[in-house]
């Protein structure tokens, strides 16, 4: 893999320059870049958040005082201050002064990609214009939004081909703006149609823009309930087909499986399977529980540092 065989030339370097009298490389310029990044999703504390016990502007330094110097945030906890520059500005000095990066941000409540009418779609494009320009300015990759549509839940292949033609016209209308803004419009996994791994793959692909990607998000695949029943998608087939177009990926520490029961998370096995796809981006850490939210976010972080470790000694 390319790791390896950065951390060889590297350290062959290393030797040529002490055979030949030469300062040689620091140990900084000897490192291979790892083969996945971790970043922390903001939705992680939003009981703190919602609390007050933590404010917006502090989340991303608090995450680096927990050794996580990357963020994706919520428009919920800044729902009006999208075209706030001051605001925005005081999010963007305050990363860039302790080289944390700004990766996305989630964007709910703007409306649906599939409403009913042509006019409520076109106004779900309008929403997230400023969503776009905000990313853009805090030097984000991505907006992240949802699939949401009017189109009434249905295993019914003509009904699911159906919200996809709708929701797809929509999303391609806000790629098109945000490709003047080098913005990428990724859908999670978040519930209804979307939390169908091969749905959504067919929407990024019928959308036919390079602005469209995915965001798998390893947990969310309860699609529906009826009843007492839970409709719900395998985790690890439904995270294979979203990687060959994910721009990103959340991690949450419990998957499903076919038949609407939760499991614990193998992160060997799932982070192998993004990693055959050649994603080697940033992990969002999406999970805090109630009463010790950064304690299990650090726990969730150590894993993913000892999975990371364990598969680069096997490349």
């Amino acid at each position: 893999m390319t790791n390896r065989r950065t951390f060889i030339k590297t350290a062959g370097l290393a030797s040529a320059a002490l055979g030949m009298g030469l300062p040689s490389l620091s140990l900084a310029e000897r490192k291979a870049d790892p083969i996945f990044k971790i970043s922390l999703a903001e939705w992680s504390l939003n009981r703190s958040l919602r609390a007050g016990k933590l404010d917006h502007l502090d989340f991303a330094l608090e995450a680096k005082k927990r050794n996580i110097d990357a963020v994706e945030y919520v428009n919920q906890f800044f729902m009006d201050k999208a075209q706030d520059k001051a605001y925005l500005q005081e999010m963007k000095t305050r990363t860039d002064g302790e080289g944390i990066t700004n990766v996305l941000i989630m964007i709910d409540s703007e409306g649906q990609l599939g409403a009913a009418k042509p006019e409520e779609r076109q106004q779900t494009v309008e929403n997230h214009k400023k969503w776009v320009e905000a990313a853009k300015f805090l030097g984000c990759h991505s907006i992240r939004v949802n699939a949401y549509t009017a189109v009434p839940f249905s295993q019914d292949p003509k009904i699911q081909q159906e919200a996809i033609d709708v929701c797809s016209s929509t999303l391609r209308r806000i790629c098109e703006f945000a490709d003047d803004f080098d913005i990428n419009v990724i859908i999670e996994n978040h519930g209804g149609y979307s939390s169908n791994g091969g749905w959504l793959a067919e929407l990024i692909k019928q959308t036919a823009h390079r602005r469209a990607g995915t965001l798998p998000d390893f947990g969310n695949f309860r699609m529906h309930t009826e009843g007492d029943k839970i409709l719900s998608y395998d985790s690890y087939r439904g995270v294979d087909e979203m990687m060959p177009f994910a721009k990103g990926v959340s991690l949450k520490p419990t998957v499903w499986d076919d038949n609407g029961n939760l499991h614990p998370l193998d992160y060997t096995r799932m982070m192998k399977l993004v990693l055959a796809h050649d994603y080697h981006g940033y992990v969002g850490i999406e999970h805090g529980e109630e009463g010790r939210e950064w304690e299990s976010i650090e726990e969730i972080r150590r894993d993913l540092d000892d999975v990371r470790r364990t598969l680069e000694n096997e490349a």
